[in-house]
């Protein structure tokens, strides 16, 4: 499978610029030289390292990368950039995997890293003001003495603006949301270097175009994202973790259905299969029963946890759980989930030396145990090496598949396998995509996902950015 297989049919439609001259590259460097000083670089190894996530597509290298310190400076380089027609890829921490940050038609890339101040935090609001560079660890470390902390959680420390670019959410969805519902406004630098910002901090508005959720989920093709407010949590009295064995994949996803019909209200519910579970053993040095297994947890007062717990044990029961290890202290609730963020790359040992790619579907809940059931059958039939986990509260799960990217007959059955995991969700109802976006990986499918509604996006983004310079090639 290679990056060019995911363009979608129509992308002619949408304009895109010219790989940038030397000569131009060198007018530029110069403008930016005057704007950033040293702030500002070509070297190799540097361009390297942001021409690439965490995805499996060849990495590309923008021609330049700058580190502005403000919004001013982000409209200043957009600006230098609009005048040129030069391409412009927003950068966070490099943690997408779907090749977001991947500069395949040359440009500047913008690293916000250096963007990383936490402006204001109003307890009394439940809401904090933050640079795009904090990641979300560092605002919750800002947090702690207060009583409040941010849920959004996709794993990854990945940065405020990278999560609400690609619309990330996590193991706290289900209670929580994602982005969407936890950003109140933003302030974005538009493709001609306007600063605009969207929306205010109250809760809700009933005023003009909602440009805030235009901007969450646009991976940086409509705008940079310089600033955001956000919602902020009480941290629960009590939180309660545990993990749960079933005999059967189908035992667990149906407990997981019959808990969310039932109103219970869980803070995470996740799956592994049985080869994650084997392949976490292995990484994390864990002895976790290898078969599918949930990973639970519960917030709320001593009494509704406890409340929640029984339950779900007894959901649990109903549909062949057993095995129930409890977590109660911290440290060991840190080492549970720790060892569900790194599943993806445990996964990988499976099969050393190998890469992998990490897709993700997402189902209405009530077709998610016939999904991943069809799923499993095609992995096996396959001969795929296709660990199974996800956030199934949600109704999203993820398929991390070791490769051999040098095999042509692997590619291809991964190919193919990919292809049909996709129309599978969608005759479902469900999306090609739950959290991972869009990027380079995803464009092929965003027509048969949307139909018209796909031409009405590429109609916002030629009006917005008719020279088509902000992160070219990606979305639509």
């Amino acid at each position: 499978m290679s990056d060019a297989d995911a363009v979608s049919p129509a992308e002619s439609s949408i304009h895109l610029p010219p790989r940038p001259t030397r000569e131009v590259i060198e007018t530029l460097v110069k403008e930016l030289e005057l704007l950033l000083g040293k702030r500002i670089t070509t070297a190799a190894g540097i361009r390297e390292q942001h021409g690439r996530d965490e995805s499996w597509h060849h990495p590309s290298p923008p021609d330049v990368v700058c580190f502005p310190h403000s919004t001013d400076e982000v409209a200043a380089v957009v600006k230098a950039c609009a005048r040129l027609g030069v391409p412009i890829i927003p950068y966070g921490v490099g943690t997408s995997i779907e090749g977001q940050v991947i500069a395949q038609h040359g440009g500047v890339c913008v690293d916000l890293s250096a963007m990383n101040q936490v402006v204001e935090v109003r307890p009394e609001d439940m809401d904090a003001t933050v640079q795009p560079g904090v990641t979300r660890t560092q605002l919750n470390a800002h947090l702690r003495a207060t009583g409040l902390f941010f849920s959004v959680d996709p794993g990854a420390d990945a940065s405020m603006g990278g999560m609400a670019s690609t619309r990330a959410s996590g193991t706290n969805t289900v209670r929580y949301g994602t982005m969407r519902e936890n950003v109140l406004s933003l302030t974005a630098v538009m493709p001609d270097g306007r600063i605009v910002r969207t929306g205010g901090r109250a809760r809700k508005s009933a005023a003009g175009y909602d440009l805030t959720h235009l901007l969450i989920g646009a991976e940086g093709t409509l705008g940079i994202i310089t600033e955001l407010t956000v919602k902020l949590h009480g941290l629960p009295e009590a939180i309660s973790s545990a993990t749960v064995a079933f005999e059967d994949v189908s035992g667990a996803v149906n407990t997981v259905i019959a808990s969310i019909q039932y109103g219970i209200p869980m803070a995470r519910i996740e799956l592994l299969d049985a080869l994650s579970m084997q392949a976490v053993n292995r990484f994390s040095g864990l002895d976790y029963a290898e078969k599918p297994t949930l990973f639970l947890e519960f917030h709320g007062t001593h009494a509704s946890v406890k409340e929640q717990a029984e339950t779900l044990a007894e959901l649990c029961h109903d549909f062949g759980g057993s095995d129930f290890a409890w977590a109660t202290q911290e440290e060991e609730r840190q080492k549970l989930w720790q060892a569900r963020h790194d599943a993806a790359y445990a996964a990988k040992q499976l099969r050393p030396g190998m890469e992998f790619l990490a897709t993700d579907i997402c189902v209405p809940i009530s077709k998610l145990a016939e999904c991943i059931e069809a799923t499993q059958q095609d992995v096996e039939e396959s001969g795929l090496v296709a660990p199974l986990l996800g956030h199934v509260g949600d109704g999203n799960f993820h398929l991390v598949v070791v490769i051999d990217r040098n095999s042509d007959e692997e590619m291809a059955t991964l190919k193919a396998f990919n292809e049909r995991l996709v129309q599978r969700a969608l005759a479902a109802g469900g999306t090609c995509t739950g959290e991972h976006g869009i990027g380079l990986g995803k464009r092929r499918y965003m027509a048969s996902e949307h139909g018209e509604a796909l031409n009405v996006m590429r109609a916002i983004k030629a009006a917005l950015d008719p020279q088509g310079i902000m992160n070219p090639g990606k979305m639509v």
